[in-house]
């Protein structure tokens, strides 16, 4: 038995028994909620490692969770899905803005769930290696990434970025000057295969510069290479 807790939160009963049937199959341990309430009482009470979180929700919704979830000191990384049946691409970016991690339409394949929380859950475990193993420091003109403490400073000044946005900006600085394909970036970044799903990377590149550039309009350090993908600037 795995001693990750997965939290899913959904108003629909046969959608809860549904997830956590197929998580507990896979060696999950799993937690349930069907109100935002409850899924942040239980959030403040027990250790999760993961949330699959519904959108459309009685009460608060599920991107005020998402939000709360992001503004709390203790849950911030939390790697968060977004469930819901909302599947246009609007409501892909606006989920993702907000800060979930993946996003996953109604209805979904109970396999391609599992896969995407076994690649979030891979993905989180890296901070569990030993200092040793990872880059302590990495530099770039007015930017520093501590990589074991996961804080990024731009102008000596802390900011706030997803765990997604830190993996994103982390893989592009110490990799200065090379060119990442979008489909390159979701496998390295993502962890796993997103057909399609190419706008992931484009709405984190664009919630990165808001954040490291002067001006996000006419972005210096994350370069556009036109029909391939990204880069970061070399000098």
């Amino acid at each position: 038995m795995s001693n990750k807790v997965i939290l899913t939160v959904d108003d629909e009963e046969h959608i809860l028994e549904l997830i956590g049937y197929n998580l507990i199959g896979a060696g999950y341990q799993v937690e349930k909620a069907d109100t935002g309430e409850e899924a942040l009482e239980i959030l403040n009470q027990k250790q999760v490692d993961l949330v699959i979180l519904d959108w459309m929700l009685p009460g608060i919704d599920g991107i005020e969770v998402l939000q709360k979830i992001r503004n709390h000191d203790s849950h911030k990384n939390l790697p968060v899905i977004l469930l819901t049946a909302k599947g246009d691409e609007i409501s892909k970016v606006v989920g993702l803005e907000i800060g979930a991690d993946d996003y996953i339409a109604k209805p979904f394949g109970v396999h391609e769930l599992l896969a995407r929380v076994k690649a979030l859950l891979r993905r989180v475990e890296r901070e569990d290696l030993p200092a040793q193993d990872k880059d302590e420091l990495l530099l770039f003109k007015n930017i520093a990434i501590n990589r074991q403490k996961r804080v990024v400073t731009v102008n000596n000044e802390p900011i706030e970025l997803s765990y997604k946005e830190f993996e994103l900006l982390y893989l592009l600085i110490k990799n200065r000057g090379i060119v990442f394909s979008r489909d390159s970036l979701l496998e390295k970044v993502w962890g796993y295969d997103y057909i399609g799903e190419t706008r992931t990377v484009d709405v984190h590149i664009r919630n990165l510069r808001k954040k490291i550039e002067e001006d996000d309009t006419k972005p210096i350090l994350i370069k556009t290479v036109r029909g391939v993908g990204y880069k970061f600037a070399e000098k």
